[in-house]
């Protein structure tokens, strides 16, 4: 059971990180610093007072980076990759009592692909805001991305379960969505 819990909030604080890269590992070294949090062997490293500190540095610099309209659509480059590596790491954070194969597989299958998920719909939203706004829209866009990490990731750590429950649901649902668009699209250019 404990396995399953650590990958349930490895996959929550993976989607956090598909919002924002830095946000998770902010929160989460503040909670192993608090008592609140257990990381796997590895990466006790995360709830280090520098590692606080310099993720600290990051989220504000990142948060700050996506109010500026021309630099928020560059980052989006930058963090698409980053994003999977980041849902990786904090996978891979979460889950102990297994090996190291079957830890590192998961981390990449299911931390990996949830943040990439993620990043990939906060980039679609995001050039959606721009085309139709002209960017004015993108500091709304990037308000509602920073409390969406915030608040998956304490969702992440104080309920994993029900954490993972409500971003499977998420994911099928604008999966459906995506699938809706992409028909409609295929029937107007076929026309």
């Amino acid at each position: 059971m404990e396995v399953a819990l650590g990958l349930f909030a490895g996959v929550g604080l993976s989607a956090a990180a598909g919002f924002r890269l830095f946000v998770p590992f902010l929160i989460m070294s503040l909670a192993s610093l608090t008592g609140n949090l257990e990381l796997a062997p590895g990466f006790e490293w995360i709830g280090t007072y520098p590692a606080f500190f310099v993720f600290a540095v990051a989220t504000v610099l990142e948060v700050a980076a996506y109010f500026i309209p021309w630099l928020d659509n560059l980052l989006d480059t930058i963090a698409t990759p980053a994003a999977v590596v980041a849902g990786v790491l904090a996978t891979a954070a979460m889950v102990s009592g297994m090996s190291p194969l079957l830890r590192w597989t998961l981390a990449a299958i299911a931390g990996g692909g949830v943040a990439g998920a993620v990043q990939a719909s906060t980039v679609t939203v995001r050039a959606f805001s721009t085309a139709s706004t002209g960017g004015l829209g993108n500091p709304i866009v990037a308000i509602g991305e920073f409390v969406s990490s915030v608040v998956t990731t304490i969702m992440a750590i104080v309920v994993p379960v029900l954490t993972f429950v409500v971003l499977v649901i998420v994911l099928l649902l604008v999966g459906r969505q995506l699938r809706r668009l992409t028909a409609r699209r295929a029937r107007r250019t076929s026309a």
